[in-house]
């Protein structure tokens, strides 16, 4: 693999002192380097670099920008106590960006060309995963159409790169509970279309009815289906809600987007013999049973995310007030397990840490 350094390294945007504050905020920064590599039919991948963070040239009839063949995928990396850099669950992200690309008639990512090419970025680049509590190095590996043609067809060309930026919240709320907008009106996704995978059409879709919601003084919006009373996700993370009697998150449907955290979470509910079930959930159930007195809490879940607490749903105007601003028990007991495992002071039975020197195309040995 090519490895261009650059001839200068930026000032971080942060302490490399762990007790000192670190205010990243989410996707500002970029660090000094990204990874590359090119695929032709009849040829494979080819041309595996790590160069200097910079534009990008591209034909203007790319099939990227006239026919939207886009996905991506969200991934972190955390620095642990004794300076260690560890992945949360590579695995996953990977077989995702491959089944996502079968949707979108792309050349999915070859285990060595997406595994070594996140190892070889990550070396160069170590410095940049932050040591503060609550923030990671965010990794964007993204896959384009880049043939240039007028037609719809599938591209034989594409680009598959990856970005490293260093995070903290994704929301401007932090680690406090946020508000979300109940659409009734917009649709995000449908069956049988992309809402299954990371695909940048989804989000395309979703950014009219957030602005609105923002505007509002909402952070996100809660999407529907079709029909318009089946829960679906919020805009960058999945849902779960909590009822004295069960918690509920709805199943894949074809257009929810299955996330790792989500699938994280209910593997520690389970193992903790929770009564959580995946089942098709309506807007007029969450409702009425908050009426009731029987809906506990609700949250999110995502990678960026990691656990967002629910304080609010406005739906139809009618603000439903779930939690106070730090969320429920369950909530905040699920991002201090899960936080734990990403930093090595709890146990990770399920092995969904990678310690970087291990990030290697086949891990069956170890």
């Amino acid at each position: 693999m090519k490895i261009q350094r650059s001839d200068k390294q930026s000032e971080l945007p942060f302490s490399q002192d762990p007790k000192k504050r670190a205010d990243l905020g989410f996707g500002q920064h970029f660090s000094d380097h990204w990874f590359l590599a090119h695929y032709h039919k009849g040829q494979g991948w080819t041309d595996p670099e790590v160069r200097p963070y910079g534009p990008l040239a591209l034909n203007p009839a790319a099939s990227v920008f006239h026919y939207g063949q886009a996905l991506f995928e969200g991934m972190k990396a955390f620095r642990r106590e004794d300076g260690s850099i560890w992945l949360y669950r590579p695995d996953f992200n990977f077989e995702r960006i491959n089944e996502g690309a079968a949707r979108l008639c792309l050349p999915g990512p070859t285990k060595e060309i997406f595994f070594n090419g996140l190892r070889a970025l990550l070396e160069v680049d170590s410095r940049w995963v932050p040591p503060q509590p609550g923030c990671a190095l965010y990794l964007r590996p993204t896959l384009i159409g880049t043939e240039g043609f007028l037609g719809v067809r599938p591209s034989n060309e594409a680009i598959f790169y990856i970005l490293l930026s260093p995070v903290g919240s994704y929301y401007s709320e932090g680690t406090a509970a946020v508000k979300i907008w109940v659409e009734e009106k917009a649709l995000r996704a449908a069956p049988g279309g992309l809402g299954a995978t990371k695909a940048g059409a989804n989000y395309a879709a979703s950014l009219q009815a957030a602005l609105a919601a923002k505007a509002q003084g909402y952070a996100q919006v809660l999407w529907l289906d079709v029909e318009r009373d089946g829960i679906e996700e919020v805009g960058t993370m999945n849902v779960f809600f909590v009822f004295k009697n069960e918690i509920v998150t709805p199943a894949l449907n074809g257009s929810i987007l299955p996330g790792g955290v989500r699938d994280s979470v209910l593997q520690l509910l389970r193992a903790q013999k929770a009564n959580v079930v995946e089942r098709r959930i309506t807007i007029h159930e969450v409702v009425e049973r908050f009426r009731q007195g029987e809906l506990l809490e609700a949250f999110g879940t995502g990678t960026a995310a990691v656990i967002s607490p629910i304080g609010e749903l406005n739906y139809r105007g009618q603000p439903l007030q779930l939690s106070g601003s730090s969320g429920g028990a369950l909530s905040q007991e699920l991002l201090r397990t899960l936080q734990g495992v990403q930093m090595g002071t709890q146990a990770d039975p399920y092995g969904w840490m990678v310690p970087l020197e291990k990030l290697t195309p086949d891990r069956s040995h170890l």
